[in-house]
């Protein structure tokens, strides 16, 4: 009888009860000392272990529990430190890197690949010279292997993909010839002890050309001399390789990936085209497949009909191996806490520990040890019957549905009237702990809905009070009612479900909770009508409406796996645009419809993207273009590179676009001045991510750069993204100060 093994390539490690977040956040108000977040750090990274261990997982990936981000880590054991950082030590160094102190900036952060996760960029200066410390990780690999023995495998970041990912001022194979022996160095101390073998994770394997994060990437195949040269020098220390290349298929380059001197390979089976390629270019003799069957990316139950043919049929072509597609860190730890939702539901969902009982049961399954059971499938779909009207709508879409009745160059003159350089923020104001105590009373039943508005109101016209005295140009409410930008849509939709423990890490100590979205999308009543209304009452200026796009709101839920995600934008997208036309009929003149994540869905493969483009474009306009010429459509978007998609924002034909941009150096101005785009543009001039305070200098030489790049008629001014996550101590000087820049830069002209 064949005995199949099973793997994980990383966990989560937030904490079951976020115990991460309550602790980093503590010790940077300086609540907490470093002892005590090191040691509930430690804490919930052996749960993870055992919980895998538990669960009778054989090879359990270990090492990639982080603090902020795992890419700094790794930064910061290579040694490859910023001089601006250099003068800082330990726990210091590492928060200032990512989240930047007084003078000295943060990392650009960007999303990692086409993930809601977000890495901080390595920066390497052509004076930067790498120096190893690896003893922390080897610390973390010795305690692991106290807990779950010769279970333990180190997770290693890849130096092709390390590289490719970060900011080079160095020729990529010089900077390569350098980390390499650091590499080696690292390998031989893992082979000291004891391990079974090391996971090298090299996700930049899958790219096709210069898809993610930036256009800077260049393709895989591009990279294969230096690729075969670095594992031939990992390999020549004699300690197995488990090379693991998530997200999508190697594509062109699957041929000579498979031929690498590893041991064996972990191949994502969830995205690409994975099967096909093996089953046309074959398989090595003697390496270990180690297939990624199981989703680590969704929150879908396997439907056992569907892989346990295919793995029946790998298992003529290779030796397998059963494994998560990707690290399980992008789902919640449990579904079965999920007690509140409806249990055909809840009968078909998977979080992280739900996926490692799914190893051992295809596992056994394979061994005729037990017989899978899709039962679950035909309860859930009883539960969730199709929507006949919307579907009817759906169907009747013609042309004239995805465009607005005027270009551009017509709408603008129709709409509000403003001065140079208008002022404005993103959306969200402060959400302080009485905020969050004031939605959690309601919830809990303890506040009538009269008194919780009447509480929501009271922050509205404080907030809008503290905009006029600013003397900012359009205002926005505050969002005092939002919890996430996304679930508070999905709250008022159909079709959407909700967890109590969802929680998955955005970065650093920033979570998210998405919804499930499990059957049809419609909107029963308007969802920020009301909230507009009392803010609009408060002032004779402006007031935004802000709603959050049907591609963000997709993305950042866990969809259906079985429909297709075009549907499901479409029908996000008529929501909102019903929305839309009632937030019209109550008044608004601005309308802001955010798409944060339209880059993040963007495919690695060429041959995917115009489909992609297309459909999540249109879904966009079909949400704006029923607007009025005399409505000013405004976009959001922020941490991703958008110089490749450059012809599908202007196809956006969104007014204005506010844009991310304190991290990234300008770039996607440039890019978008190159490109020639004719709309108005802010791009942030401070980074809401850090609690640095900007000064009025700073801000203005932003503003100045701006005006290299775009005429002074595109320009608005905003801050990077929303507010939410700043304390009002740091909001209000930081406000003060950009309206300051604005004025004196007024002066000048």
């Amino acid at each position: 009888m064949t005995v199949y093994k099973t793997q994980t390539v990383g966990y989560p490690h937030i904490g079951r009860e976020r115990e991460l977040k309550r602790v980093l956040e503590g010790y940077w108000k300086g609540a907490l000392d470093a002892e005590t977040l090191m040691a509930t750090f430690r804490q919930v990274e052996e749960a993870g272990w055992l919980t895998q261990r538990d669960a009778g997982i054989d090879y359990i990936g270990v090492g990639d529990a982080t603090l902020y981000d795992a890419v700094l880590d790794w930064t910061l054991r290579l040694g490859l430190i910023p001089e601006r950082f250099a003068a800082l030590k330990g726990l210091e160094r590492l928060f200032a890197m990512a989240r930047g102190v007084e003078g000295i900036p943060a990392l650009e952060m960007t999303k990692w690949f086409d993930t809601n996760y977000h890495y901080l960029v390595p920066e390497i200066a052509t004076d930067t010279q790498p120096v190893a410390d690896f003893a922390g990780f080897l610390d973390t690999v010795a305690r692991a292997q106290a807990l779950l023995g010769e279970r333990a495998v180190p997770i290693v970041l890849g130096p092709m993909t390390f590289l490719r990912l970060a900011r080079l001022e160095v020729s990529f194979d010089v900077m390569l010839q350098q980390l390499l022996p650091l590499y080696t160095e690292l390998f031989a101390a893992l082979k000291a002890l004891g391990v079974p073998e090391v996971q090298l994770h090299e996700p930049a394997l899958i790219l096709p050309d210069s898809g993610i994060p930036d256009s800077r990437i260049p393709d895989s195949g591009d990279f294969r001399s230096q690729t075969e040269m670095a594992l031939a020098a990992l390999a020549s220390v004699g300690l197995p390789i488990n090379l693991v290349i998530p997200f999508d298929d190697a594509g062109e380059s699957f041929p000579w990936i498979v031929a690498l001197p590893v041991a064996g390979l972990t191949l994502d089976f969830t995205r690409g085209e994975t099967i096909t390629l093996l089953e046309r270019c074959g398989w090595p003799v003697g390496k270990v497949l180690a297939a990624g069957m199981v989703d680590g990316r969704n929150v879908w139950r396997l439907h056992g009909a569907e892989v346990l043919p295919q793995l029946r049929s790998l298992n003529s072509l290779a030796s397998l191996r059963l494994s998560v597609s990707c690290s399980l860190q992008h789902v919640p730890y449990s579904a079965a806490r999920e007690t509140a939702l409806p249990a055909p539901l809840r009968g078909v969902l998977a979080f992280a520990e739900e996926k490692l009982h799914e190893l051992i049961a295809l596992r056994d399954t394979l061994a005729g040890a037990a017989v899978w059971d899709d039962s679950p499938w035909a309860d859930f779909r009883a539960f969730t019957p199709e929507d006949a009207a919307l579907r009817a709508r759906l169907g009747s879409l013609a042309a004239g549905d995805f465009s607005r009745t005027e270009g551009y160059a017509g709408r603008r003159p129709q709409q509000v009237a403003l001065p140079a350089f208008p002022l404005t923020t993103i959306g969200s104001f402060p959400q302080t702990a009485a905020v969050r105590q004031l939605r959690a009373r309601f919830k809990r039943g303890e506040l009538s809905e009269a008194a919780y508005r009447a509480g929501v109101d009271a922050w509205i016209a404080y907030t809008i009070g503290v905009q006029e005295s600013l003397d900012f140009d359009v205002l926005v409410h505050g969002e005092f009612e939002r919890s996430d930008m996304v679930e508070y849509f999905a709250e008022k939709l159909t079709g959407f479900a909700f967890t109590q423990h969802g929680w998955v890490q955005s970065f650093g100590s920033r979570y998210v909770r998405p919804p499930i979205i499990y059957a049809d999308v419609t909107r029963p009543v308007p969802m920020t009508v009301r909230e507009f209304q009392v803010a609009q009452s408060f002032t004779h200026k402006p007031v935004k409406g802000m709603l959050t796009g049907p591609v963000t709101i997709l993305n950042w839920s866990f969809p259906r796996a079985d429909l297709p995600r075009r549907e499901v934008a479409f029908q996000l997208a008529l929501a909102l645009r019903d929305e839309i036309a009632d937030l019209e009929r109550a008044g608004a003149r601005i309308i802001q419809v955010d798409e944060p994540a339209l880059r993040e869905g963007l495919p690695f493969k060429a041959d995917r993207r115009a489909a992609y483009l297309t459909w999540a474009v249109d879904a966009f306009r079909l949400a704006t273009a029923g607007a009025a010429s005399a409505t000013q459509i405004h976009t959001h978007m922020c941490y991703a590179e958008f110089g490749d998609v450059l012809p599908a924002i202007d196809r956006l034909d969104a007014d204005v676009i506010s844009l991310e941009n304190a991290r990234s150096d300008d770039e996607t101005l440039r890019a978008l001045a190159e490109y020639g785009y004719a709309r108005e543009v802010g791009p942030g001039v401070y980074d809401i991510h850090s609690p640095v305070i900007p000064d009025k200098d700073f801000i203005l030489e932003k503003l100045r750069t701006f005006r290299l790049h775009l005429a002074d008629v595109q320009l608005w001014v905003n801050p990077d993204c929303g507010l939410k996550t700043r304390a009002w101590e740091e909001v209000l000087p930081a406000l003060r100060v950009m309206v300051a820049a604005v004025q004196e830069l007024r002066a000048e002209l």
